[in-house]
């Protein structure tokens, strides 16, 4: 069990974090800072925190569990904001959706407290953000990415294991590399292209009139259109190079398809559909999908 939770960012991600681990018996008291005064004092009268901090210093003060769940564009101030608040015995963590930039981020913010910090990313979340949207089960059945560096404490790294199979979560390790480009593929390129067809869609004349008709298969590809625009700006532009390239190769086969139209290549385009039909009724998802993220 830990004694602290220091909670630096009070939304969703992190108050769904501190919920859980309440639940999970595995923390006695949480700390919690954010931007916002009446965040924080929201969520301390939701009592997703217990203490409100008014600075992420003071959060971070006495505590032995330390998570930023604050946009991946803030995550060097941040650091450089707790970075004396940390003990001998603290563990920091993070829930950022990319990583490679966020371990530059704490390296620089954090220097000699480097070693304290675990990059971590649960993927799980929700089209809404904000502490009242805060779930205790968010992670539950989740999986868990950790991505630690060669300077990174291998106790920390344990601990941090622990932590998230501790309120439900499964958790995989990798590089930082490895986690961006697979999430650039898996993640990042299709909320960008689901953005992207959001407005195409109603910059045409009659868009408005095309999305009173749509349905199911609209719902279905548009819903993480919906997504938080502040997280998802800063998401595409940190792990901006791995995006791109994906990019490159979805317009490729689309390019690929479109040709096949044009010619009215029947046999083709039937073969092309249906190779990605084969995948796509072949992929079930482990219990730890992602929603989200």
């Amino acid at each position: 069990m830990f004694e602290q939770l220091g909670l630096i960012g009070c939304g969703l991600m992190g108050g769904s974090f501190a919920l859980a681990l309440k639940r999970a018996r595995l923390v006695k008291r949480v700390v919690g800072y954010s931007k916002s005064p009446s965040t924080t004092e929201r969520a301390r009268q939701l009592g997703v925190i217990d203490v409100v901090a008014p600075s992420a210093l003071l959060a971070v003060s006495g505590s032995d569990l330390v998570l930023l769940a604050v946009p991946v564009a803030a995550s060097e101030a941040t650091f450089k904001a707790i970075r004396h608040g940390i003990a001998s015995d603290t563990l920091v963590m993070d829930v950022g959706s990319t990583k490679g930039d966020v371990i530059e981020a704490a390296r620089s913010g954090l220097q000699d407290q480097f070693s304290h910090f675990v990059p971590a990313h649960p993927i799980a979340g929700k089209e809404v953000s904000g502490i009242e949207h805060a779930d205790a089960s968010l992670y539950t059945g989740r999986k868990v990415v950790l991505t630690p560096v060669k300077a990174t404490l291998r106790s920390n790294v344990q601990r941090a294991s622990q932590v998230w199979s501790g309120i439900g979560a499964h958790v995989v390790t990798m590089t930082h590399e490895e986690h961006d480009s697979a999430f650039a593929a898996v993640s990042h390129l299709p909320h960008l292209l689901a953005f992207a067809y959001i407005n195409a869609l109603v910059a045409q004349p009659q868009g408005d009139r095309f999305l009173g008709l749509a349905g199911p298969g609209f719902r279905d590809f548009s819903r993480i259109a919906a997504s938080d625009p502040v997280m998802w700006r800063d998401v595409l532009l940190a792990n901006r190079e791995q995006v791109l390239r994906q990019s490159q190769a979805f317009r490729q086969a689309l390019l690929e398809l479109e040709a096949l139209m044009a010619a009215t290549d029947t046999q083709a385009l039937e073969h092309a559909i249906a190779a990605a039909s084969k995948v796509r009724a072949g992929w079930q998802p482990n219990t730890d999908a992602t929603q989200d993220s």
